[in-house]
């Protein structure tokens, strides 16, 4: 990873909290409470929930309103496939209040230190994102206004992302060191796990303390309730993850199950199949919700790379067709297609069952996840055990040809270990520049 795009993803705008607030601070908390000298029972004597803020909320005399929250939470729910439940949206809501704040004190830093952003470059930043959507300015605007946001709301947000990327480039990255001897040491570590096993894994993690534990455990079970149902991993972690991993959706990009550190989390990664999910698991500090995106072995070919010649075989149901009608259709479709003797037959003798026939060469890393297991073991002229529904019919594969990809290469070069180093010494240096941000504020509720 380049420095360019280890800046990006402090760019985040509305993201840029969960990115690095609890990074920052969930690992020294448990060990500082105790200087708090803090009572187990602790009595309320103002309002019971200080989290319920109603802006408006001045930091350092910037004013943040509650349509500022609205337009960004309108903008962030646009990108959203699922729909949140009530206490979806009040977390979501909280959390983008908390992104805007941060997202002010990194315009203002910016300014302070004479890094301001002009409005020259937000306006060429904002038409790069229209088109990028393939739109023009103008229907680009009209699009914010009829999901509820604003182009004043992107702009800000695109204004928060250059504004933090120019003070990581300059008074955080120029400071950062890596000696040749730490990336050769770690060289020689990848040239030898060479054969073993790496994972691609996704996470979401929720910091927890003694006292709010039971909370956010529920909260992460609705969390996988809601993934279990159809959400996106990469939604989800990008707003409710507090690891450094936020932005990137969770993404822990190519690891050995080492490098999580953490017993729990290894034996519960090692039992799962690419597209699973586990979790919530309960590890010091909090709880992670693992989900294993794909794994492979170092230095050698990944079978989900292979491109294989497929045939499928389908069959429609007329609308108004019965359960049992379409049973019987289906069990006439499986024994037509057992009589099939390999790919040279299909075009002739699936139309005697009524069914049709389309061919198409597909990486199998591109089929749903369901069914990329199943396609991995089949041989030439196999085909899969039927799937559909009556609404969308059911169907079969059949392998006709398979290209296995060449062996990969066996890790990255030193100089991409390098960067690697670098992006990961920024990224803590950047957490604790946020952190000291927040601490420098003054911030007034109102």
């Amino acid at each position: 990873m380049t420095l360019t795009k280890t800046l990006k993803r402090f760019g985040s705008g509305a993201l840029i909290a969960s990115l690095l607030a609890a990074a920052a601070n969930g690992q020294d908390e448990a060990s500082s409470a105790d200087a708090f000298n803090i009572p187990d029972n602790v009595s309320i004597l103002g309002p019971s929930d200080p989290n319920l803020r109603k802006a408006t909320v001045k930091v350092n005399g910037t004013v943040i309103t509650g349509t500022d929250v609205d337009q960004r939470v309108a903008l962030i729910l646009a990108s959203n496939e699922a729909e949140p439940s009530p206490e979806e949206l009040e977390r979501l809501r909280l959390q983008v209040f908390r992104n805007l704040i941060d997202e002010t004190l990194q315009i203002q830093e910016a300014e302070a230190l004479e890094f301001a952003v002009t409005p020259e470059e937000v306006a060429e930043a904002y038409q790069r994102v229209a088109t990028q959507r393939n739109r023009s300015l103008e229907a680009f605007e009209q699009y914010l206004i009829s999901v509820g946001s604003s182009p004043d709301s992107l702009k800000r947000q695109i204004e928060g992302e250059i504004a933090w990327d120019r003070l990581l480039r300059r008074n955080v990255a120029p400071f950062v060191q890596v000696s040749a001897s730490e990336v050769n040491e770690l060289y020689e570590r990848m040239q030898s796990s060479v054969g073993t096993e790496e994972y691609r894994i996704g996470e979401i993690y929720l910091s927890a303390t003694p006292a709010t534990r039971e909370a956010v455990a529920q909260n992460a079970n609705r969390i996988v309730d809601q993934l279990r149902e159809g959400g996106s991993f990469v939604a989800y972690a990008r707003q409710f993850s507090e690891a450094s991993t936020a932005a990137v959706g969770g993404d822990l990009g190519w690891i050995r199950l080492e490098q999580l550190q953490n017993p729990q989390l290894e034996q519960a990664a090692r039992e799962l199949t690419p597209g699973q999910l586990i979790g919530p698991v309960e590890i010091p500090g909090g709880f992670s919700i693992l989900y294993l995106i794909d794994k492979r072995q170092i230095g050698m070919a990944n079978p989900r790379d292979a491109i294989v010649s497929l045939k499928q075989i389908s069959i429609d149901f007329p609308q108004g067709t019965t359960e049992d009608a379409a049973r019987q259709r289906v069990v006439s479709f499986q024994e037509g297609v057992s009589q099939i003797r390999g790919c040279g037959e299909v075009e002739t003798k699936a139309p005697d069952f009524g069914a049709q026939v389309v061919s198409n060469d597909i990486a199998i890393r591109s089929l749903p996840e369901a069914l990329q297991a199943t396609i991995l073991e089949l041989n030439i002229g196999q085909s899969t055990p039927p799937f559909g529904s009556i609404t969308e019919g059911v169907r079969v594969l059949m392998v006709c040809g398979r290209d296995d990809p060449a062996p990969e290469a066996s890790g990255p070069d030193r100089a991409a270990l390098l960067s690697q180093i670098e992006d990961d010494r920024i990224n803590k240096r950047a957490q604790r520049y946020l952190r000291d941000l927040r601490r420098d504020a003054v911030i007034d509720y109102n």
